[in-house]
C-alpha cells in the first residue's frame, strides 16, 4: 500500500461512514451502527503493515477496519440496506460482516467478544505454522473485560501470534476513559503477562503502521504477542441517534484539529506527493466511490423470504 493508497483508503472510510449517518436520518437503512469517524488512521495503519494471508478481527466499530483490510464498499453498505448483496446476504446488518477470502474474520457486538476468537485464529496459525499473524483490534472498555486478562495471559504462555491492539478514542460509550480505568495506561496491562506493549498516537498513521509492522515481524519470529494502545478520538456519537450530552462541543471542536486526514494530507503536501489540486481530485474520487456504492444498493434486490432459514436448517 502507497502513501496516497493510505490516503485515498483513509478518504473513503470516511465518506462510507459519513454516509451511513446520513442514510439513517434519512430513514433509508434501518438497525443501528457504530462510525469510526476520526479513527481512520488506525484501521489504515494496521491494514497496511498486515501481510494477505493474515488476519483481522475487530469490534462493533469495525466498518473502517473491513474497508481498509479491503472489503468492497457496495457490498458493505448493501448489508446495512439489507440486500442480497451484502456480505451476509443482507441478514446481519452492521455488526455481522466478514470476508476470510481477505483475511477479515468480523465485527463482534459482544464487547471484547473478538478477543479470545483472535488467539483461537493465531493458534491455528501456530500450529500449521503458516506464519499468520492476527491483529485484534478492540475498544478501551473492552479492556475492563475479564476475557481480554484471561486471553492475554494464555497468549503470552502460548506464544501466540497476535497483536491485541487498542483503539483508545477515550470513551467506553460514554464512560470517559477517567471514570473506567483505575490506570489509564491500558498499555501498561501488558507487564501482567510478560507481554511487551507500546503506545502510539492513533492518529499518526506513520505511528501506527510503524508499531504494528515492528511487533508483527517478532510475533512471525515465534517471539509471542503484544499490546499496541493507540490514542485516538471519536468524533461521531457511540452509534446512530447519540446526542453526546457527555462531552462539550468545545471538547469535539478541538479534536478535529487533529483529525487524522488532515494531518496525513499536511504531510504529503509537504512531501510534495500532494498538491492542492490532486487533494480536490482524490476526494471527489472517494466520495464518488460511496455515492457509487449507496447506488448499488438501491438497485440490489432484498432478500426472498422464503430463502431466510436456507442457512440454519
Amino acid at each position: 500500500m502507497t502513501l496516497l493508497d493510505a490516503y485515498t483508503l483513509m478518504l473513503e472510510i470516511r465518506f462510507f461512514e459519513e454516509a451511513i449517518e446520513r442514510l439513517f436520518l434519512e430513514g433509508r437503512i434501518m438497525g443501528t451502527a457504530h462510525t469510526c469517524i476520526g479513527q481512520e488512521a488506525v484501521a489504515v495503519g494496521v491494514a497496511a503493515a498486515l501481510r494477505p494471508q493474515d488476519a483481522m478481527t475487530t469490534t462493533h466499530r469495525g466498518h473502517g477496519h473491513f474497508l481498509a483490510r479491503g472489503a468492497d464498499p457496495g457490498r458493505a453498505l448493501a448489508e446495512l440496506f439489507g440486500r442480497e448483496t451484502g456480505y451476509s446476504r443482507g441478514r446481519g446488518g452492521s455488526q455481522m460482516m466478514m470476508d476470510p477470502a481477505i483475511g477479515f474474520y468480523g465485527a463482534n457486538g459482544i464487547t471484547g467478544g473478538s478477543i479470545p476468537f483472535a488467539a483461537g485464529l493465531a493458534l491455528d496459525a501456530q500450529m500449521r505454522g503458516s506464519g499468520r499473524v492476527t491483529a485484534c483490534l478492540f475498544g478501551d472498555g473492552a479492556s475492563n473485560q475479564g476475557v481480554f486478562h484471561e486471553t492475554l495471559n494464555m497468549a503470552s504462555l502460548w506464544k501466540l501470534p497476535v497483536l491485541f491492539i487498542v483503539e483508545n478514542n477515550g470513551y467506553a460509550m460514554s464512560t470517559p476513559t477517567s471514570g473506567g480505568l483505575a490506570n489509564p495506561c491500558i498499555a501498561e496491562r501488558a507487564k501482567a503477562y510478560a507481554m511487551p506493549s507500546s503506545t502510539v498516537d492513533g492518529n499518526d498513521f506513520f505511528a501506527v503502521l510503524e508499531a504494528v509492522t515492528r511487533r508483527a515481524v517478532r510475533a512471525r519470529r515465534g517471539q509471542g504477542p503484544a499490546l499496541i494502545e493507540c490514542h485516538t478520538y471519536r468524533m461521531s456519537g457511540h452509534s446512530r441517534g447519540d446526542p453526546r450530552v457527555y462531552r462539550t462541543r468545545e471538547e469535539e471542536a478541538a479534536a478535529q484539529q487533529n483529525d487524522p486526514i488532515l494531518r496525513l494530507e499536511k504531510e504529503l503536501l509537504g512531501r510534495g506527493a500532494l498538491t492542492d489540486e490532486s487533494i480536490v481530485t482524490r476526494r471527489e474520487g472517494a466520495l464518488g466511490k460511496i455515492n457509487e456504492a449507496i447506488r448499488f444498493c438501491e438497485i440490489s434486490p432484498l432478500p426472498d423470504p422464503a430463502a431466510y432459514v436456507s442457512d440454519i436448517t
